[in-house]
């Protein structure tokens, strides 16, 4: 008898296969060609010759559950049985997912060896990167078709301490110019929420954060980039619709008279709207809206103001003038245009002198004059964010304040989609040169109930992003709380431990051919180890991903709690950990300062 045998077909429904364990198999470890297998695991492969060619399926149950109905008295006389899931055949020497026959009863049923594996997970074509090793045959790589990875999306999703932020840095380095495939021209930007993840690409990355450090770039987002209604609701709070309506209006006058001063490429006057992405000076329309509210006139006729200091808008002073009488006398209180918004202009003059909120509201080279006119355009962000000659671009978001991050998030994929979808027939668009943008932390911005301008995008982004070159990466520790849409448009999941059962749930649904049982081992896997499946895997997978070098791991591990409590105390200063929370900053020091950290 052969040494691989399992046992016989016994019953065949569909694609799933119910096999009768020979008497001769003890549970256990099997030695073939000096090999050890572990008999009847769940998730692992069987072969059943048939003729010129072999089916192969993966065992999804095994022991009692997995006895047919028809048969389960059958159970007394000692029978053992499992359920297998028809998944392929080799024709040939070459495998093919589906079959073209199903097995007859009686049918041998064996062990598939690591040659076997190599056969079905080992054939080299162009496109593929290689990720790791098959958790069961370590000799035998795992690799994912790289096209379908990106244009079909993909999810990555694990329980804190799984080692996902590990596997998104081991995958991003094989997807770039540091793994064995080599793609010098790949494009991949991460969105990392924690600030972990700078280190680990070294020279084939551009790092881009609040306060740079040495060696990267200032992250910088022009406020108008942003629709002028989002912009205005975390400026000034919530508005009446007749004061909302009269200072958009405003700030449309604003964008039709730079354009009108200064003609710009690609801007229609007769065409354009208030979300146009011009610039407009902030400052300027503050002073505007500020000095009705604030006027009053030396006359009747209300043609003299008056006024004692005429204020400056770019230093954000307002005007100052003599005080209104109450006796129906001069100086008269001002009733024109006025909007009745002190309260929310001085929280907009706030957020303005708030150096927290520099990267947006004074975005350096991206900042207006007050005439609306900027020293770079959009066109100088795509280029510092995706021109680079690197192939990845981390935008660290740990130094933006969580009161705009969501909005950031969206006007950031905003300007990165509309650039590439509008660009999509030229040399930097996405169709010639494809884009993956990956989503750390995803289930902040993308919940369900959340209307954000980001789940929105990521939605258009998964739906539509296909035909145009552009990629999503959905990142996650909860899948059960990210939006339905978004994850069902994920065509490749790689999952690892995951603890909570309708986070599993989640997995198990996209899980195809009824591998339920696979799914099942989530909460047991190891650390580093993954099942793989999906439209970028020749099959659903268990793989240990293999890991970055120790020092190009992203910045996640958990504090070495013993070994930090047994050493000496060191001195602390709590005047510089105070500094740091102030300046918004963790590597704030003394020597520096909190100005020089926060501009970069």
């Amino acid at each position: 008898m052969s040494p691989t045998i399992l046992g016989s077909v016994g019953a065949v429904t569909g694609a799933t296969i119910s096999v009768r364990l020979a008497s001769s198999v003890a549970s256990g470890i099997a030695i073939i060609g000096g090999r050890s297998y572990r008999i009847g695991q769940v998730g692992s492969f069987v072969r059943i010759p048939q003729g010129y060619h072999d089916l192969y399926g993966i065992i999804s149950e095994v022991g009692a559950s997995a006895t047919p109905a028809a048969l389960i008295d059958l159970r007394d006389r000692g029978e053992r049985w499992m359920t297998v899931q028809l998944v392929g055949e080799i024709v040939e020497a070459s495998f093919e997912r589906g079959i073209s026959q199903y097995p007859n009863i009686n049918d041998d049923v064996h062990l598939v060896t690591e040659d076997d594996l190599a056969i079905i997970y080992g054939l080299e074509t162009t496109g593929q990167v290689v990720v790791g090793r098959l958790a069961n045959a370590e000799s035998v790589p795992v690799r994912l078709d790289l096209d379908k990875l990106l244009t079909r999306h993909s999810a990555v999703l694990g329980s804190t301490g799984s080692g996902k932020s590990t596997t998104v840095a081991s995958l991003l380095r094989s997807l770039s110019a540091l793994g064995d495939a080599d793609f010098p021209n790949a494009r991949i930007l991460l969105l990392d929420i924690h600030g972990e993840y700078a280190r680990s690409f070294g020279e084939v990355a551009e790092v881009f954060r609040v306060a740079p450090l040495q060696g990267e770039n200032r992250l910088v987002i022009p406020y108008w980039a942003l629709p002028p209604s989002d912009i205005l609701d975390f400026l000034m709070g919530k508005l009446d619709d007749r004061a909302s309506t009269a200072i958009l209006d405003k700030v449309f006058a604003a964008k039709q008279a730079l354009v009108a001063a200064t003609p710009i490429a690609g801007v229609d006057p007769g065409s354009m709207t208030v979300d146009s992405p011009l610039p407009y000076s902030l400052r300027q329309l503050w002073f505007d809206l500020i000095d009705p509210e604030v006027r009053t006139w030396s006359d009747t006729g209300k043609s003299v103001r008056a006024i004692l200091v005429e204020g400056d808008a770019s230093s954000l002073q307002q005007p100052h003038y003599q005080p209104a009488t109450t006796n129906n006398t001069a100086p008269y209180l001002n009733n024109v245009n006025v909007l009745g918004i002190r309260r929310q202009l001085d929280r907009m003059r706030s957020r303005l002198l708030d150096k927290r909120f520099e990267f947006l509201l004074t975005p350096g080279e991206w900042n207006p004059d007050t005439t609306g006119v900027s020293a770079k355009d959009l066109a100088e962000l795509l280029q510092g964010w995706l021109g680079h000659d690197k192939p990845i671009t981390v935008l660290d978001l740990s130094g933006i304040p969580s009161t705009v991050l969501v909005q950031l998030i969206g006007s950031i994929l905003t300007i990165i989609y509309e650039g590439l979808f509008w660009g999509r027939e030229r040399s930097e668009g996405g169709r010639q040169r494809p884009q993956l943008v990956v989503m750390e932390e995803a289930h902040r911005y993308l919940g369900k109930d959340a209307d954000s301008p980001a789940r929105n995008m990521v939605q258009r982004i998964v739906k539509e992003g296909r035909k145009f070159g552009i990629g999503a990466m959905i990142v996650s520790q909860r899948p059960s709380e990210i939006d339905d849409t978004i994850l069902s448009q994920c065509g490749t999941f790689i999952a690892l431990r995951l603890s909570n059962s309708a986070d599993r749930t989640r997995v198990q649904a996209a899980l195809p051919d009824n591998l339920s049982g696979i799914a099942d081992s989530l909460p047991v896997l190891r650390t580093g180890e993954a099942i793989i499946t999906g439209e970028a895997a020749r099959l659903p997978v268990r793989c240990r991903i293999a890991l970055p070098p120790a020092d190009s791991r992203p910045n996640s591990e958990d504090p070495q709690v013993a070994a930090s409590w047994r050493k000496a105390r060191s001195p602390e200063e709590y005047e510089s950990m105070v500094a740091s929370w102030r300046a918004q900053d963790p590597h704030w020091t003394a020597d520096s300062g909190p100005e020089e950290n926060i501009d970069g």
